[in-house]
């Protein structure tokens, strides 16, 4: 060890300008042993640094190297580990916790050890030594002394202590009257020292000198512990006689502390006395209000408040240690008990005589509104409980069975209440969309179970809300006196007897009014009593409560099941889950009801589900934005569901009815139905969707639906036996296009095109078929002329070939003089005009491009006479002027 320190001293540390003190051999706790040297050190120049450096062996091994250094001052605590066994195992705490082992004990103390002289010496902050035996740390460290710092068997380092600033100024004095102080230091030395010995005799004289005087001083203190002696012997007299004052100093002091602790005590008593008095005393007139108050009136209303509030106060007020044990306290508090279950038993009978009583007035107006599309209006109802607020909230907080009881009777009555006023204004609804004016005079004077509508309004719901019933009974609803409109669900194709043009647009807007008056209706309705709600039982004060609503709602059956009589209260996380449920057992009708209102819209008329769509997501969205988690936003979003799924439904049966589509054999198609009943859809459409939020879910059907069209079409048209099959495809692809260009709906742009493609497609195959017939033997000609050529014939050789050779050409344009031509054409018009509707008026069109086809036709056969029979001076018997003559007068004549 003593030759690493050596070597580490040369290599590493002299060059620094430090010097090595102490070394320990460690390496890391828990690691792979990788031996490194954790080196003391201080710095040769001042001031001077202390510092702790990690060496370490080179990967080589031939040298060491620095690989960190740590300052003393960084240093915290030395935890040994252990102070009673030997341990190899220490801790140094620096910015961050270093775990060593060392490779013997002894090295580790003796580093240890270097660490505690070091941190004694230079370091104002001491170092914490932990589990450090007390051996190894010294007590002190003398100063002004030569000091070594040792490590095991180490070399011992001289250390020195520093002269302060005089002795540095009297040495320098010294030194400038010696001028060979410097140049001869043992004259120098010898001078010191013969000056030292005079100065020692000279001390010597003087103590001799001074006996007399110390004699002299030795005299005056003996006499001073003489008179000392004297004070004694006084004070101890007057000791005497100041302790039988003392003795009656401590009685006059013990009696004074009796009056003032009887004093205390009196003052204490007092403010009990005065606490229980002011905090537990109910004034007469809060008692008499509890007691037989007036509940009825306002002023009574007000003064049951204040009275059951100050009782409230009595009751809860903060008793001190030991005044429960008072007997006026316990009869006080007894008192308090019986006041609040009289008062609590009194406004609950009060509260129910209340919902009771506005029932009854709330009934009388049910008539008045049973033949207008409106719900009674509660707000006058809801303004006379809210006066009881205050007192439902002071029921809730001191007799929560009670107030859970009025919480249920409110509910059972409401819902009852709200059943009775929805169906009826559901009635309402329905007999207004099936138009049934009479019936709806008959509903007003004839009582309620004798209603003739209602009978068969009930046939389209039932528990589940889903349509069920009759035939018959529908038709009774949907048939009615005006006799242009459909009775069943419109479509893209007839159903029944009666066409898409049937339905009056009229109808269907007046639909639309009566389902926004309708959910116009339930929104505020809603709204007002869950406001009303949460005011009157103070529901929004609390976020959770201890005891909740004893009931849950069973939604598939309809029914409650109540649960508080056997103690097994429903729990509810929050004020809103707890208004929730009552609001679900409250209008526990009012799902059921839209949907039985939404099938029978969609039976009158499967297009009535884009109107009910688009009301139904503006109502969830704008309900949603209020609350997404209320109930009316969770009711209209089921709803929302079902009208979604008869919207596709509609789609669905649409696509369905193209699929199923047959036509006449013996008639021209025309313009398909389900062509003509897309248009009438997609216009319906845009005016139903124009700014609506459920956008996407009509483009998602234009494109189901184009596609239908677009696929059937086709299929037709390849069935087509009386028109061919490029007349069908043209007439309702240019009706699609036309479509689409006058509604520009975005979503189809890319099917426009499609469309107007395969319409002109459709068209130039048509009017080529077409204009083959009226020179059917001349075009036989020349099409073998073009295939000669395309066999490799040169074209000035064709006129050789025996078939094409010029006697046949002239034979063959001979037999299509001008009037031929014209009587071809002529026909060929009437074959058009047969083959094309009326619908479309596409006539003159193909008509015009038939003469445009004919004319490019002619100048290819010109063309081909002149290459292929060069200076026969053969030429047709007609020209291109006398083609235009033709196709404008056939198509003047007709």
């Amino acid at each position: 060890m003593t030759a690493i320190k050596h070597a580490l001293q040369r290599d590493i540390f002299t060059p620094n300008d430090e010097r090595l003190l102490s070394i320990v051999n460690v390496c890391k706790a828990g690691k792979k042993k990788k031996n490194c040297f954790l080196c003391a050190t201080v710095t040769t120049e001042r001031p001077v640094q202390v510092k702790v450096v990690k060496v370490k062996k080179s990967d080589k091994g031939d040298f060491y190297k620095r690989q960190i250094a740590w300052a003393l001052r960084d240093l915290a605590v030395v935890d040994a580990k252990d102070a009673i066994k030997e341990n190899p195992e220490f801790d140094l705490h620096f910015e961050k916790i270093y775990k060593w082992v060392a490779s013997s004990t002894a090295e580790k103390n003796a580093f240890i050890s270097c660490i505690w002289k070091l941190n004694q010496r230079y370091l104002r902050k001491k170092i914490d030594f932990v589990n450090v035996s007390s051996q190894l740390l010294e007590e002190s460290v003398p100063s002004g002394e030569n000091q070594s710092v040792t490590g095991g068997d180490e070399e011992v380092v001289d250390e020195y202590q520093e002269l302060n600033a005089r002795e540095e100024q009297d040495i320098e004095i010294m030194m400038e009257d010696c001028e060979y102080a410097i140049s001869n230091a043992e004259a120098f030395a010898e001078k010191l020292s013969r000056e030292l010995q005079v100065l020692d005799g000279a001390n010597i004289q003087s103590i001799m000198a001074s006996e007399k005087q110390v004699n002299i001083l030795m005299k005056l203190l003996d006499e001073a512990l003489k008179e000392v002696d004297q004070i004694e012997l006084k004070l101890s007299s007057y000791e005497e006689m100041l302790q039988s004052v003392k003795e009656q100093m401590d009685q006059i002091s013990e009696s004074n502390h009796l009056i003032h602790l009887s004093n205390t005590n009196n003052v204490k008593l007092l403010s009990e006395i005065e606490f229980l008095v002011n905090h537990m005393d109910l004034a007469k007139g809060h008692i008499r209000a509890l007691q037989e108050g007036d509940l009825a009136s306002s002023r009574g209303i007000e003064a049951c408040t204040n009275a059951a509030d100050a009782l409230l106060q009595c009751m809860n007020v903060a008793l001190r240690p030991g005044h429960d044990m008072l007997l006026a306290v316990k009869q006080q508090q007894q008192r308090f008990s019986d006041l609040r279950e009289l008062f609590a038993r009194r406004l609950a009978s009060h509260l129910n005589n209340v919902f009771v009583q506005q029932g009854h007035d709330q009934s009388s107006t049910l008539a008045q509104h049973s033949v207008e599309l409106t719900l009674p209006n509660h707000h006058p109802f809801h303004r006379d409980l809210l006066r009881y607020a205050k007192l439902m909230e002071w029921l809730k907080s001191t007799d929560y069975g009670k107030y859970e009881g009025l919480t249920k009777n409110y509910m059972d009555y409401l819902s009852r209440l709200y059943e009775r006023e929805i169906k009826d204004f559901f009635e309402v609804a329905k007999i207004k969309m099936t138009g049934t004016t009479k019936e709806s005079k008959k509903f007003a004077t004839l009582p309620r179970k004798e209603s003739a509508v209602k009978q068969e309004t009930e046939s389209l719901h039932g528990s589940s809300g889903k349509l069920t019933g009759s035939t018959s009974s529908l038709n009774k609803l949907s048939v009615q006196s005006s006799g242009n409109r459909r009775s069943q669900s419109s479509s893209l194709l007839d159903m029944g007897n009666m066409s898409a043009s049937d339905l009056d647009v009229a109808d269907r807007t007046k639909f639309d009014k009566i389902f926004e008056q309708v959910l116009s209706e339930l929104e505020p309705l809603c709204l007002a009593e869950q406001d009303f709600i949460s005011k009157f039982f103070k529901l929004q004060q609390h976020q959770s409560m201890p005891g909740t609503m004893a009931e849950a709602e069973d939604l598939d059956g309809g029914t409650l099941s109540r649960q508080h009589n056997c103690g097994t209260p429903l729990p509810v996380s929050s004020e809103k889950d707890m208004i929730r449920q009552m609001m679900i057992k409250i209008f526990r009708c009012i799902e059921p009801e839209l949907n039985n209102l939404i099938a029978l819209g969609d039976k009158i008329d499967s297009f009535n589900s884009l109107y009910m769509l688009v009301k139904m997501s503006h109502h969830v969205w704008t309900a949603q934005n209020v609350d997404p988690a209320s109930f009316l936003s969770t009711t209209l979003g089921n709803v929302l569901v079902t009208v979604k799924r008869n919207f596709d439904k509609c789609i669905s049966n649409q696509i369905r009815q193209m699929e199923e589509v047959k036509i006449s054999k013996k008639s021209k198609v025309g313009i398909l139905p389900f062509v003509a009943e897309f248009e009438e859809f997609a216009g319906l459409a845009e005016s139903i969707f124009k700014n609506a939020e459920r956008r996407g879910d009509l483009d998602k059907a234009y494109t189901k639906l184009i596609r239908g069209v677009f696929v059937n079409v086709e299929k037709v048209a390849n069935e087509s036996q009386k028109t061919p099959r490029d007349v069908v495809m043209m007439e309702n692809f240019h009706h699609i296009f036309a479509t689409l260009s006058r509604l520009k709906i975005s979503c189809l742009e890319a099917e426009k095109k499609e469309a107007k493609q395969k319409y002109t497609d459709n068209l130039q195959a048509y009017v080529i078929y077409s204009l083959g017939q009226p020179l059917e033997k001349l075009n036989h000609f020349f099409e073998g002329v073009e295939a000669r050529v395309a066999q490799g014939i040169r074209e000035e050789e064709v006129s050789y070939q025996l078939a094409f050779n010029k006697q046949e050409l002239r034979k063959v344009i001979k037999e299509y003089p001008g009037k031929e031509v014209k009587k071809g054409l002529d026909n060929l018009y009437k074959k058009v005009d047969k083959h094309l509707c009326e619908e479309e008026n596409l006539l003159q069109v193909v008509w015009h491009s038939m003469q445009d086809e004919f004319i490019r036709q002619y100048k290819h056969f010109e063309g081909l006479i002149a290459r292929c029979y060069p200076g026969s001076g053969i030429t047709m018997e007609f020209t291109i002027q006398d083609i235009l003559d033709y196709f404008s007068s056939i198509a003047q004549s007709h």
